[in-house]
């Protein structure tokens, strides 16, 4: 008589049948399908004696579960990443999913993208663009204002100030005279057009001049010493009458050159006197 040889779990015959040996036990199919079948960590089904099974770190899959969570491509034989809730991910979508998010579209920036960077937020190059006029800023200059980014030229006409003469906006630097904004070549000596941001000036008229063409051309010329009345310096006080100006210590006495500044005087023939100096006379 031959040696029997039995499915180890129901016993039925397995002469001139298919069965499948698991660790070195003899079984049916069915019962292998039963009681030896790894479980496909996918869809939690029995991988069958027919069935190509994969494994990996103790987990199991049918083959043709064996599929990118995110793009359902097929991973056998493909570079693959196991997930978080025992999903495998291809490489591409790994990548995709732990990319910076591009803060105009919300999509992954992938490396080798072109992309703008400003204070720890990321765009995309095409993405990051005038809150104003909406035109791609990419790599250009920008000014930023609360959430918004705007453009050279838009922040230019909504937030810039206005120069005092020329009326154009003005984008740096520039100056501040009596709460007016000014670009500083434009706050110039009305005679020299030189600039007078610094330095020393007259306003006279809403024209303004330096020191030096004030001297020349618009100061009144004391009627002492021929000299002009800046009010820079010494001297800074100015006595006036009639039609002519003194520099406060130019205006003395014509005889004993006391000075008359604040105090009573006389005129007599167009010279000035002190009042005790006309009884001399």
């Amino acid at each position: 008589m031959s040696e029997r040889f039995d499915c180890h779990y129901c016993r039925d015959a397995l002469h001139g049948k298919k069965y499948v040996q698991k660790e070195g036990r003899h079984c049916c199919v069915k019962c292998f399908e039963k009681f030896c079948a790894n479980t496909c960590t996918e869809c939690k089904k029995p991988i069958g004696a027919d069935s190509k099974e994969l494994h990996f770190k103790n987990r199991y899959w049918h083959d043709n579960c064996f599929r990118c969570f995110k793009c359902y491509t097929s991973l056998v034989n493909e570079p693959f990443m196991l997930r978080e809730n025992n999903k495998v991910w291809c490489s591409d979508c790994t990548a995709k999913e732990d990319a910076p998010r591009c803060k105009g579209c919300f999509k992954p920036i992938i490396a080798g993208d072109q992309n703008v960077e400003y204070k720890k937020m990321v765009w995309h190059k095409d993405c990051f663009t005038c809150s104003q006029c909406k035109q791609v800023i990419g790599s250009g200059s920008f000014f930023p204002k609360g959430d918004d980014f705007y453009c050279v030229s838009c922040h230019e006409h909504k937030f810039a100030k206005t120069c005092a003469k020329c009326k154009n906006p003005i984008t740096s630097g520039g100056l501040t005279y009596q709460e007016q904004p000014w670009h500083s070549e434009c706050f110039i000596c009305s005679n020299c057009k030189k600039q007078l941001g610094g330095k020393r000036f007259t306003a006279v008229e809403d024209e303004f001049y330096c020191v030096e063409c004030y001297k020349e051309c618009v100061a009144k010329k004391c009627a002492g010493c021929k000299n002009p009345i800046t009010g820079f310096g010494r001297g800074t006080s100015v006595v006036n009458y009639e039609d002519e100006s003194w520099h406060d210590y130019c205006f003395k006495c014509t005889k004993c050159a006391r000075g008359l500044a604040n105090k009573r005087f006389v005129c007599h023939n167009g010279k000035i006197y002190c009042a005790e100096c006309p009884k001399r006379l």
